[in-house]
């Protein structure tokens, strides 16, 4: 069967508009950081938000104002999060994992790969994906704190000082 009736039809479709109008609403509201993939809070609220909008938009049981005020929710609680890391520095600890070395100088860090449950084949990998075919040409690969790996390159005299806020 392709459809249960017509006016079942018509409601998602409707339901579909006007949840996606005010979706974009509240993540213009909540500003860009409402997406990001900063750091596991971030991605909870972006997969919670895609799921409450499948909701909304599949589940008869749920109402548009039930499911935008579920939206408004989710932004405020991110918004309150960022705000309050940004405000004190043990909670930001507390909610927010920090970036790690996994390999500094062409020397696997076995101990934060260890920690962070990352293989050096994981690392081999991410050097690869940047383009590079030694480990030589590699001064540090980064685990960021959205899980992704950075690949800095190996610089003639030069202070890699975007490494200083990593965790060694």
């Amino acid at each position: 069967m392709f459809f249960d009736s017509l006016p079942g039809l018509l409601r998602v479709a409707v339901i579909s508009l006007l949840a996606y109008a005010a979706m974009v609403l509240v993540l213009r509201i909540a500003g860009k950081r409402a997406l990001a993939k900063l750091n596991a809070f971030d991605l909870v609220v972006t997969v919670a938000l895609g799921s409450t909008l499948a909701t909304v938009l599949l589940s008869k049981d749920v109402a548009l104002a039930e499911g935008m005020l579920a939206f408004a929710a989710l932004a405020l609680l991110q918004w309150l999060l960022s705000r309050l890391s940004i405000a004190s520095a043990r909670f930001r600890k507390l909610v927010r994992a920090e970036p790690r070395l996994l390999l500094e100088d062409g020397v696997y860090c076995r101990s934060a790969m260890a920690k962070e449950r990352v293989t050096a084949d994981e690392v081999d990998a991410a050097i690869r994906s940047a383009g590079f075919g030694c480990i030589e040409a590699v001064a540090a690969v980064v685990l960021e704190t959205d899980g992704s790996m950075s690949v800095v390159a190996r610089a003639q005299n030069e202070e890699l000082t975007a490494l200083r806020s990593v965790q060694r």
